[in-house]
């Protein structure tokens, strides 16, 4: 593909092009956000290896007049439908794009370090006082969200490089808020019957959708280009409060209850896991080249298979325990009487 070519096909209002230093030129391209990941395949694979060669990708808010795409011929549609590869339709941000948010998050300096003791100290604080709105603002923070996702992303990608960084940077994370949440439950030595901490202390099969629930929409959303908060918000509710669970149930003595919210935060951790995959290869998300996506998908596939196993080695052990979904309200039955209520035995 030449730059005539681009612009006879996109229009001579979406190509723009001037000369620079010497025989180099610069070319400005408008075009959807859906079709960017296309246009940049092709420029690389024609244009990658010239000496000089830099594609930018800049996010347009608005443009005037707004851009109308005239209808293709049949013949033409249907050649574009053969060539791209199946995905639920919906609208994303490119495969370029889409690494560039994502990387820096899997690297571990001390902004990182810094974002997961604040948002581990303010998620203990929310579930020792039982205040939702401050558990909330822990996940606001949201410093797990790039690790989880990055996973995901490099596991559809086939990225081992991305993949270890990833998982160095959420053992890392995961393991400095275990750390936080043990010193708080020796310090403060929290009421296991709190209800933001006892919720956490019971796994059952609703938590285990709200997990998988959470990772298809954070992935969406990150696929999407949403803010960062938004996205957080999502993925960061499975993650960060039973991770802090954990650790102040084990700090204080309370070794079952400990165990259950690791239990929780595992199946937390596989079902935003598998869901993000599973989205990332709905939404068409895919290596550039094809020896790259041969090893991606098998890569894929083992990984799904891996989540698969464990999720029902998981769902099973629920089922056929005898502590599944134990409600709360059972658990303080006996500390709590409500007003009016007649506990004098039927005779």
């Amino acid at each position: 593909m030449t730059l005539a070519e681009l612009s006879s096909s996109l229009g001579p209002d979406r190509v723009w092009t001037h000369p620079l230093d010497g025989d180099r030129r610069s070319a400005a391209i408008l075009i959807d956000a859906e079709k960017v990941e296309d246009l940049t395949d092709k420029l690389t694979a024609n244009f990658g290896s010239t000496p000089g060669f830099r594609l930018v990708i800049l996010a347009v808010e608005a443009t005037l007049p707004r851009i109308t795409d005239e209808p293709k011929p049949d013949s033409e549609a249907s050649t574009d439908r053969d060539q791209k590869p199946r995905t639920i339709g919906a609208t994303r941000i490119s495969r370029d794009e889409l690494l560039e948010d994502i990387d820096s998050s899997t690297k571990v300096n001390a902004v990182y370090l810094a974002m997961v003791g604040l948002s581990a100290l303010v998620a203990a604080i929310g579930l020792i006082r039982d205040q939702v709105a401050v558990v909330i603002g822990a996940m606001v923070i949201a410093p797990l969200l790039g690790p989880n996702v990055a996973l995901s992303l490099s596991t559809i990608l086939g990225d081992t490089s991305m993949l270890r960084r990833a998982l160095k940077t959420n053992a890392i994370g995961v393991g400095l808020a275990l750390a936080l949440a043990l010193a708080m439950g020796l310090l403060l030595n929290p009421d296991p019957t709190t209800p933001e901490l006892a919720a956490r202390s019971h796994v059952g099969l609703s938590d285990l959708v709200l997990a998988l629930a959470s990772g298809a929409a954070g992935t969406l959303a990150f696929t999407s280009g949403a803010p960062s908060t938004l996205v957080g918000v999502m993925v960061a509710v499975a993650l960060m409060p039973p991770t802090m669970a954990v650790g102040l149930h084990a700090g204080a003595g309370h070794l079952r209850e400990a165990g259950q919210a690791a239990t929780l935060l595992l199946a937390n951790i596989i079902c935003v896991n598998l869901a993000g995959t599973l989205t990332f290869a709905l939404m068409g998300v895919r290596p550039r080249t094809w020896w790259e996506a041969n090893r991606a998908s098998l890569a894929t596939k083992r990984a799904v298979a891996l989540w698969l196993v464990l999720l029902l080695g998981l769902i099973l052990l629920l089922v056929f325990s005898p502590f599944h979904e134990v409600p709360i309200a059972d658990t303080l039955a006996d500390q709590i009487e409500l007003p009016g209520t007649d506990t004098t035995p039927a005779p």
